[in-house]
């Protein structure tokens, strides 16, 4: 059986699940409301429960990074999804900071492996010039959980209660594990799925010998300034996305005095916004490309115009949101500039190293990513006591940051050693 497309399949798998993992990391922040209630809880014990999660996901992602190079990406989704299929699950029997804190340290952990996990499937099943619009399509999978979360799990909190709530969503990911290993039955040179014609297309649109590149050591890859190109971006970048994902349903809580249902109604607009942009933005990227652009020139421009829209997003929620609707059409602006830039950064390991590096780079860039997120989320509950706007203005600061970081460290983007052709600016 030959089936033609095989490589979309493969994305739109791993689009599928990327939806079922923002379900499964947003039903503590939706329904917290709830659980505090019930459970005597505060903001401070959510912000330390939420902290939790990040460190796992942080270390988590340098770890899975080397898992994937290791075992590849089949088994490597396996191992990951299961355990954060189980962990969700799990969230039903919490009853406790200290109990809720295991769970979302293992729900971080195995979460983590989606992203390095996606950027070396890509590099398997993508010529370079499509890459980008890959990874638009998995990073949309981010954008559309995030939308499908707050009205179906707040459909389902309405009918079953927070427990069930979280059994239910925990299903989903070992159910999707099934079409996962009879569809990826190996990579392209190998699958007996695939027409000739693709496997050519993918073969010849990527480096040679791209697979039989040995991995690098962290230590290796730190020597690389192109490297911190992608680890300092991603310390800046990251924040903007995680402070709406872990505090917009508590902040139109606490500005609004919006309960579960009402987070339902208004939290999924802005990630209408964000799964266009991550569209948009690996198409803008993709179509430079084509046009004989360098892939320097793509990545670069396709970066400014989402910081651009980031930077004057942020700077609307102070001077133009005063109200819920205004604030989630001003965010709907900001995901959008976040995801149409985010996917070509992440896309950059792939774009500056072969093989086995990419999966580690990818991962160690999720790593540092966490460390300033890690920090935010320490300081919402204790700057949000009086304004939120600090926080808004501090994440516009980040924007311009991240931006800079990937010109000093990265002059032009291309392998480190060189051997790509590609066309100058």
């Amino acid at each position: 059986m030959k089936v033609n497309g095989l490589r979309w399949w493969i994305i739109g798998l791993i689009g599928l699940v990327t939806v079922i993992n923002y379900l499964d990391r947003s039903t503590l922040s939706i329904m917290w409301p709830s659980i505090s209630h019930d459970l005597n809880m505060s903001t401070k014990d959510y912000a330390l429960i939420l902290n939790i999660f990040m460190i796992a996901y942080g270390f988590g992602q340098s770890f899975s990074g080397k898992i994937f190079d290791k075992v590849g990406t089949r088994i490597g989704y396996v191992l990951t999804i299961g355990l954060w299929g189980i962990s969700s699950f799990s969230h039903a029997f919490a009853r406790s900071v200290l109990s809720f804190g295991f769970l979302r340290a293992t729900l971080g952990l195995g979460e983590a492996g989606n992203w390095p996990g996606a950027v070396k499937s890509n590099a398997e099943w993508f010529p370079v010039k499509e890459r980008a619009i890959a990874q638009g399509i998995f990073n949309s999978g981010a954008s559309l959980g995030s939308v499908v979360a707050p009205p179906l799990i707040a459909t389902l909190w309405a009918a079953f209660g927070w427990k069930v709530t979280f059994m239910i969503v925990g299903s989903f990911a070992v159910t999707w594990l099934i079409p996962w290993l009879i569809i990826n039955k190996a990579l392209p040179d190998k699958h007996k799925w695939i027409t000739e014609k693709e496997k050519e297309y993918i073969l010849s649109g990527r480096e040679k010998k791209e697979e039989e590149a040995k991995g690098l050591s962290f230590k290796e890859l730190l020597s690389h300034k192109e490297s911190w190109a992608v680890l300092i971006s991603r310390l800046f970048m990251d924040p903007i996305w995680w402070v709406f994902v872990g505090w917009m349903p508590i902040y139109l809580a606490d500005v609004y005095g919006f309960n579960v249902k009402q987070i339902g109604y208004f939290a999924w607009v802005p990630y209408v916004g964000a799964a266009i942009g991550s569209i948009a933005g690996g198409a803008y990227a993709g179509n430079l490309i084509k046009k004989g652009k360098s892939i320097n020139y793509a990545r670069k421009k396709s970066i400014i115009v989402g910081a651009v829209l980031m930077f004057l997003g942020l700077l609307a929620t102070i001077f133009y949101a005063h109200t819920a609707l205004r604030f989630v059409l001003v965010v709907f602006v900001v995901l959008f500039g976040f995801q149409f830039a985010i996917g070509n950064i992440q896309t950059l390991p792939s774009d500056l190293f072969k093989g086995k590096s990419v999966g580690s780079l990818a991962g160690l860039g999720g790593t540092f990513a966490v460390f300033s997120v890690i920090i935010i989320n320490f300081l919402v509950p204790m700057i949000a006591s009086y304004s939120y706007v600090p926080i808004f203005i501090l994440i516009a600061l980040y924007v311009p940051l991240g931006v800079l970081a990937i010109f000093i460290f990265a002059p032009k983007i291309k392998l480190v050693d060189g051997e790509m052709d590609q066309k100058s600016t």
